[in-house]
């Protein structure tokens, strides 16, 4: 009798030493995106939507997915009408590029400029089951790099507001046009 219940009592003990499973709640933040809000020239109070806009890393050919649903036209899933967008930052870079497409559906009024985020990345724990995330610092000293391939700039100014990336929750960039 005395071996059963020290069998017991192994075997419960035993199981109490097991750990859940670590798995990374969906809801634990992950590496931000840079956000970027428009606003319009004239009224710089107030947020301002890009027709069209379409924007495309260096190097890519096809642009950020902003419509994850299947559209009619696969082409609009890069597109989007609003005043605000989320984009990546390389994290395992320091520079990132991006050409911001207006009017791109509109061949006669297609204006592109080009944008070049100068930051430092920074890798910070997050949990045993999620691992890493990266956050961004963009630099002090020429935290944006603004050029124009075509030579009509649409983007009048484009404004640091806050350069410390760490989360989605708010404006980083603020771009007037």
């Amino acid at each position: 009798m005395k071996k059963l219940i020290s069998l017991l009592l192994l075997f419960t003990f035993g199981l109490s030493s097991c750990e859940k499973d670590d798995v990374c709640d969906p809801n634990t933040p992950t590496t931000p995106r840079l956000v970027i809000t428009f606003y319009d020239i004239s009224n710089p109070t107030k947020t301002r939507n890009v027709s069209n806009l379409k924007v495309i890393g260096e190097g890519m050919e096809q642009g950020i997915v902003f419509n994850e649903s299947l559209a009619v036209d696969d082409s609009l899933r890069y597109v989007t009408n609003g005043s605000t967008v989320m984009i990546p930052l390389k994290v395992n870079d320091s520079t990132t590029t991006f050409k911001f497409i207006s009017n791109s559906f509109n061949p006669a009024s297609i204006n592109t400029d080009v944008l070049k985020f100068n930051y430092t990345p920074q890798n910070v724990y997050v949990s045993r089951a999620c691992g890493f995330k990266t956050i961004f610092q963009l630099r002090n000293v020429l935290p944006i790099v603004q050029t124009d391939p075509d030579g009509s700039i649409w983007m009048t100014d484009v404004e640091l507001e806050n350069p410390n990336i760490e989360s989605e929750n708010e404006t980083h960039i603020k771009v007037y046009f």
